[in-house]
């Protein structure tokens, strides 16, 4: 988003220049309502490029943070199961160990 408000201002102040090479001769008394419309014009092409673009930003970055959520936790699924394998593998050695100190001939 930052971004696009230095790509925001870099258009407007070409544009104010590229209007002020074109009529030098310009005046406050010589705006009309052409040039009115023509700035209102601009101001809504903006808001309504901004808004899409700001709902697609932020549905990304919910998208994104969606994908981290489901990491940790699938990272969390797997400690749990290396702590139950672990603790099953220890139960085993245990009982392994009992057999072999009392067979049973």
């Amino acid at each position: 988003m930052k971004n696009l408000t230095i790509i925001g201002l870099v258009l407007l102040a070409l544009s104010v220049l590229l209007f002020y090479l074109t009529s030098p001769n310009f005046t406050i008394n010589d705006l009309g309502m052409p040039h009115i419309m023509g700035i209102l014009g601009g101001i809504g092409i903006g808001l309504i490029i901004g808004g899409l673009v700001g709902y697609v930003s932020k549905g990304s970055a919910i998208k994104e943070e969606q994908k981290r959520k489901e990491f940790r936790q699938l990272q969390k699924d797997k400690e749990d199961l290396e702590k139950q394998a672990a603790e099953i593998a220890r139960r085993e050695a245990e009982l392994q160990r009992q057999q072999n100190q009392n067979p049973q001939i």
